[in-house]
C-alpha cells in the first residue's frame, strides 16, 4: 500500500527546487492560464498567513515528458543522481508563485504579461488588499515590487521609503519567507497509480488518456525521444487518408509486438529503452500494414477500415515478415482479414482476442492456414438481415470496403471515384448514394430497407446526387446510358448488373435480392473454407 507522506517546505526551497530541476510540471497537466490578478490574490493570502492548500507531489526515479519552460525562463533538467518530484496537483498555484517571484514573462493568446509587476502595498491595511497589480505611480514610497521586496538590496530602498515602509517591508519579507508550505509527497508509486491520484484529484478535468500517460513516462531527453512527437511524425507518414489511427491503436501494436500482450496493465508497464529501442522498426511496420491495405485490399481511406484495431495484427505480421506476403500467406492473410471484419471480432474484448490473433498471424508467419472458434455467415439473407446502413458498424464497413476494393468508376464518365475521409464520417455524407434513391422508395413498410447497404453505391460527389435525386433508376440511368457508352462495365465497378438486375423495370425487389447474392458472393470468394462442413454454402466455418 502507497502511504503518503506529509511535509512542510519553506519558500526559498520551494523556489530553489523548481529552479534546480528537482520539481517538474508533467507534461499531461494543464498549461498555465492563471492570470496576473489571480496570481496576486495567491501572494495576498501568503502575506497575510492564510493557508493555500496541500500540493500533491510524486517523488519518482522516473524520466518522465514534463514543461520545458515558463514563459521566458527554462527549466533545467533533474539533476544527474537526483530524484524528481512532479507536481499532481497545485500546479497552478506553484507556477504562479515562481512566476511572480522570478518576475516573468508570460505570453499567451498574443499578449505578454510582466508578473514583475506585482506590488505590495505598504499603506494598506491588514483586512485591505495587500498585494495588488494596481499601483498610482504618483504615490511615491507606497508601493513595492515583490521582487524587489525578496531579493532587492535594503541600502537601495533607504532613499526611498520611510522608515516605517521600511519596518513593513521586513515584516512582509518575514512573512513570504517563514510561510510553510504544505506537502504531500508520494514516493516511488508506480506512473499508474501516480496518474490515478492525479485524475481524481483533478475531478473536474479531463481523464489522462493512457496515451497521455505513456507520452509521459517514454519521454527522453537524452536521445530527444517524445511519443508525441513520434506519434505526429508516423501519423504525416501514413498521409491524409489514414491520418485517423488513433494513438491507442499504435501503443497496442508496440505492447503486441514487445511482449504479445496489449492490455493496459501490459502497456504501463513496458520498459522506456526497450519501447524506445523499438519504434523505428515498429513506426515502419504499422506503415506497411497500411499500405498494405490501401494497395492490395485496396482500401483507400481509414474510414472504411472495419476496425482501426486491424492494424495491430497486420503491424504484428510485417514486423516479423519485411517483404509483401505471396501465394499462401497472402490468401492466409486475405481470409483472416474479411474474418475479422465480417465477424464484427473486435466490437468487445479487443485486448484479449488480439491476443488470440497473434497466434494466428504467427501460424500465417510459418505458412500455415489458421483455424477458427467462430464461424462467418455471409449468406444473402445474413446480409439483408444485417445490412440496415450505419456507418459504426464492422459489418457494414466490410461491404463498404469491399465495394471499394473495385475502385468504382463515376455514373457520368468512367473516371474512378475519389473517396475521401472526410466525406465518409455519416451516412448522408458525399461518397454515399442509395442507388433506388430514398425518395423514389418512399412509402415502402420498412424504412431500413431502402437505407440499407445492399442499395448503397459509392460516388465521388454530390454531381450524381444532383443529376438523380428522386429519379427512377430507369430514368437517371437511361441518361447515363446516352452520355457514356460503357455504362455497362462502369456499373459492374460497382457490383451491378445494369441488364439482370431489375433495373430498366425499377424493380427494387429484383434488385435488391440480385445485389445481395452478388455482395455474398464477392465475399465468400475471399474466404478459406474451413476443414469442418460448413452449415450452408455461404456459411464459412
Amino acid at each position: 500500500m502507497i502511504q503518503p507522506e506529509p511535509q512542510s517546505t519553506g519558500l526559498n526551497s520551494l523556489i530553489t527546487d523548481i529552479t534546480s530541476g528537482r520539481i517538474k510540471i508533467p507534461q499531461f497537466q494543464r498549461e498555465y492560464v492563471w492570470e496576473i490578478k489571480a496570481a496576486a490574490q495567491l501572494l495576498d493570502s501568503i502575506a497575510k498567513g492564510f493557508p493555500i492548500g496541500t500540493f500533491i507531489m510524486w517523488e519518482t526515479q522516473e524520466e518522465l515528458r514534463s514543461i520545458r519552460n515558463i514563459g521566458n525562463h527554462n527549466l533545467p533538467i533533474t539533476p544527474q543522481g537526483h530524484t524528481t518530484q512532479y507536481i499532481l496537483d497545485g500546479q497552478q498555484r506553484i507556477t504562479s508563485m515562481y512566476t511572480c517571484f522570478k518576475g516573468l514573462l508570460i505570453e499567451r493568446d498574443g499578449k505578454t504579461e510582466d508578473f514583475s509587476e506585482i506590488y505590495i502595498d505598504l499603506q494598506a491595511e491588514e483586512d485591505d488588499e495587500i498585494v495588488t497589480v494596481s499601483v498610482d505611480n504618483q504615490t511615491q514610497g507606497r508601493y513595492i515590487k515583490v521582487t524587489d521586496l525578496l531579493y532587492g538590496k535594503l541600502s537601495s530602498l533607504l532613499g526611498i521609503y520611510s522608515a516605517d515602509s521600511i519596518d513593513k517591508i521586513d515584516k512582509y519579507k518575514e512573512r513570504f519567507t517563514s510561510y510553510q508550505f504544505s506537502l504531500v509527497i508520494l514516493r516511488n508509486a508506480p506512473i499508474d497509480v501516480a496518474t490515478e491520484v492525479f485524475t481524481r484529484l483533478n475531478v473536474g478535468g479531463k481523464t489522462l488518456t493512457l496515451f497521455e500517460i505513456m507520452v509521459a513516462k517514454t519521454y527522453d531527453q537524452v536521445s530527444g525521444f517524445d511519443l508525441s512527437e513520434k506519434y505526429d511524425e508516423l501519423l504525416y507518414e501514413l498521409g491524409d487518408n489514414y491520418r485517423t489511427i488513433p494513438a491507442s491503436t499504435v501503443l497496442q501494436v508496440i505492447s503486441c509486438v514487445l511482449k504479445k500482450d496489449c492490455t493496459r496493465k501490459q502497456i504501463l508497464k513496458l520498459d522506456r529503452k526497450e519501447f524506445i529501442g523499438s519504434w523505428e522498426a515498429i513506426k515502419k511496420a504499422i506503415v506497411a500494414a497500411v499500405d498494405y491495405f490501401k494497395s492490395y485490399f485496396r482500401i483507400p481511406v481509414s474510414r472504411i477500415l472495419p476496425y482501426d484495431a486491424l492494424v495491430v495484427p497486420f503491424a504484428y505480421f510485417f514486423y516479423y515478415h519485411k517483404q509483401r506476403p505471396l501465394d499462401d500467406k497472402r490468401a492466409f492473410l486475405q481470409d483472416f482479414f474479411w474474418r475479422a471484419s465480417l465477424s464484427e471480432r473486435y466490437s468487445s474484448g479487443v485486448e484479449s482476442k488480439l491476443g488470440q490473433d497473434l497466434k494466428r498471424i504467427d501460424q500465417i508467419l510459418e505458412g500455415k492456414l489458421p483455424t477458427y472458434d467462430y464461424d462467418v455467415n455471409i449468406t444473402p439473407q445474413r446480409i439483408i438481415d444485417q445490412g440496415e446502413f450505419s456507418t459504426g458498424r464492422s459489418f457494414i464497413k466490410a461491404i463498404l470496403a469491399l465495394l471499394a476494393s473495385h475502385e468504382p468508376q463515376s455514373f457520368a464518365d468512367g473516371a474512378k471515384v475519389h473517396i475521401d475521409n472526410a466525406w465518409l464520417q455519416i451516412a448522408t455524407s458525399k461518397n454515399y448514394h442509395h442507388f433506388f434513391p430514398k425518395a423514389y422508395l418512399k412509402g415502402i413498410d420498412e424504412d431500413y430497407y431502402s437505407n440499407h447497404i445492399v442499395n448503397i453505391t459509392i460516388v465521388d460527389d454530390f454531381l450524381n446526387k444532383q443529376v438523380i435525386r428522386a429519379k427512377a433508376p430507369s430514368i437517371y440511368m437511361t441518361q447515363f446510358k446516352k452520355q457514356n457508352k460503357k455504362i455497362d462495365e462502369v456499373m459492374k465497378t460497382h457490383l451491378i448488373d445494369l441488364n439482370d438486375y431489375g433495373i430498366w423495370d425499377d424493380n427494387y425487389e429484383v434488385f435488391f435480392q440480385k445485389r445481395a447474392e452478388k455482395i455474398s458472393e464477392e465475399l465468400t470468394n475471399r474466404l478459406i473454407p474451413q476443414l469442418k462442413a460448413s452449415t450452408s454454402l455461404n456459411t464459412i466455418s
